[in-house]
C-alpha cells in the first residue's frame, strides 16, 4: 500500500511542476486531481500477501533458515544451456528454489523459451524468431554456443508448456520473464495458468515493461507479478556501455531513464499492484529493502554471481536473488 508520505510527495511534486508550467491554479488542480483519480480507478490491488509470500518463499530449496530463495537465471545459463529443459533439471539438482525463464514466440505463435529475438547467440541457427516456425526451431541445437556444448549437445528449444510441466514436476518456482508482446504473453499465460492452477502459488510474472505487467493483471488479476528494473537501462547496455553513438540521443535517453526510475518507485508499482521488485544488485541496500517492505513489496536482486555477493544477500540482507550459476563464481550473462 502506498504510504501517506509517498502520496503527499507524489501529488505535491505534480502540482508544483504543472503550476510552474501553466501558471494556472485551476488547470494545475484539475490535472493533479485527474492523475489521482486515474491511479485510484485503474490500479490493480496487490494479491494477498500470504500468497505472494508462498510464491517468493517456498519451502523447497530455501537457503539457511528458509527465508532466502535462490533462482536460476534463464535456468542457470552458466551451468547448462539457458532456457532449456536440461537447465531446469540442473538447477533443481544444484539446489535452486526456482528458475527464471524467458518467454518468446515463434512465427506461428507458439510460446517458447528464448531470451533473444534471434536464435544466433545460443543455437546453431540464424535469424529472427518472428520468421521461424516452431517446427524449424525444433531442429536447432540450443547447446551449440554454450561452454559445455559437448556435454549437452542436441538440447532442444522447449515450448512454454514443456518447461512448465518440468518445473511443476520438480517443484520449482517459476519466474516468467516477459520481454514484450503484452497481448500474446497475457493470453499464453492465462491458458497455462488455467491448465495448471498450481502456478498461482508457485510462479510470478516479471517484466521490464509496465505495460506487460498491467496487461497480465487485466487478463488475470490473481497472478502474482513483479516489475524488473535496472537504472539507466534505456541509455546503457548491461555492461554500462552506451546504447547510442549519438550524444544527443544518449542524453535524451538518460533523461528518460531518470523519469522511468521515478515512475517505477512512485507510480507504476502501485498501478500494476506488484508483489515484488526485481532490481539490479548494485541498487540493493538495507535501506532500499526497507523502502519496499513498507509498501508490501519484496526485493529480488539480480544477477548475483559470486560467493561474496551471495553471502551478503543471504546472511545480511536476507533477500532473494537470481544467479547464473548454482555451483561456482561466474561473470554475468547479459
Amino acid at each position: 500500500m502506498l504510504q501517506l508520505g509517498d502520496e503527499v510527495t507524489l501529488y505535491s511534486v505534480v502540482f508544483v511542476l504543472v503550476l510552474l508550467g501553466t501558471r494556472s491554479p485551476v488547470w494545475t488542480t484539475a490535472l493533479t486531481v485527474s492523475l489521482y483519480l486515474f491511479v485510484a480507478m485503474f490500479r490493480f490491488p496487490q494479491v494477498p500477501s500470504s500468497r505472494a509470500r508462498q510464491v517468493l518463499h517456498p519451502l523447497r530449496g530455501t537457503v539457511g533458515s528458509g527465508r532466502v530463495s535462490v533462482v536460476a537465471h534463464r535456468g542457470g545459463g552458466h551451468d547448462a544451456p539457458e532456457n532449456t529443459i536440461v537447465a531446469i533439471r540442473e538447477a533443481s539438482k544444484n539446489g535452486a528454489t526456482g528458475v527464471e525463464l524467458d518467454l518468446e514466440f515463434s512465427a506461428d505463435g507458439v510460446p517458447i523459451l528464448m531470451h533473444d529475438e534471434t536464435v544466433d547467440r545460443t543455437t546453431n541457427g540464424s535469424g529472427p524468431l518472428c520468421q521461424m516456425r516452431r517446427s524449424e526451431l525444433g531442429n536447432l541445437d540450443a547447446a551449440a554456443k554454450h561452454r559445455l556444448s559437448d556435454t549437452f549437445a542436441g538440447e532442444k528449444i522447449p515450448t512454454l508448456e514443456e518447461a512448465v510441466e518440468e518445473c511443476i514436476k520438480l517443484q520449482l518456482t517459476i519466474y516468467f520473464d516477459i520481454k514484450g508482446h503484452p497481448d500474446e504473453a497475457a493470453a499464453a499465460l492465462k491458458e497455462v495458468y488455467k491448465k495448471h492452477p498450481v502456478l498461482y502459488n508457485s510462479s510470478i510474472v516479471c517484466s521490464f515493461e509496465p505495460t506487460v505487467i498491467y496487461r497480465v493483471r487485466q487478463s488475470d488479476p490473481e497472478v502474482v507479478t513483479a516489475l524488473t528494473h535496472r537504472p539507466w537501462s534505456l541509455s546503457q547496455l548491461g555492461d554500462g556501455a552506451s546504447r547510442f553513438s549519438s550524444p544527443w540521443k544518449y542524453s535524451w535517453m538518460t533523461v528518460l531513464d531518470v523519469m522511468l526510475d521515478w515512475a517505477h518507485h512512485h507510480v507504476l508499482w502501485k498501478l500494476c499492484g506488484i508483489s515484488a521488485f526485481l532490481v539490479q544488485k548494485n541498487l540493493v541496500s538495507p535501506e532500499y529493502v526497507q523502502y519496499w517492505a513498507q509498501r508490501g513489496v519484496e526485493v529480488v536482486a539480480w544477477t548475483v554471481n559470486t560467493k561474496v555477493e551471495k553471502d551478503y544477500f543471504q546472511e545480511l540482507l536476507q533477500v532473494n536473488y537470481i544467479t547464473d550459476s548454482l555451483v561456482e563464481d561466474c561473470d554475468p550473462h547479459y
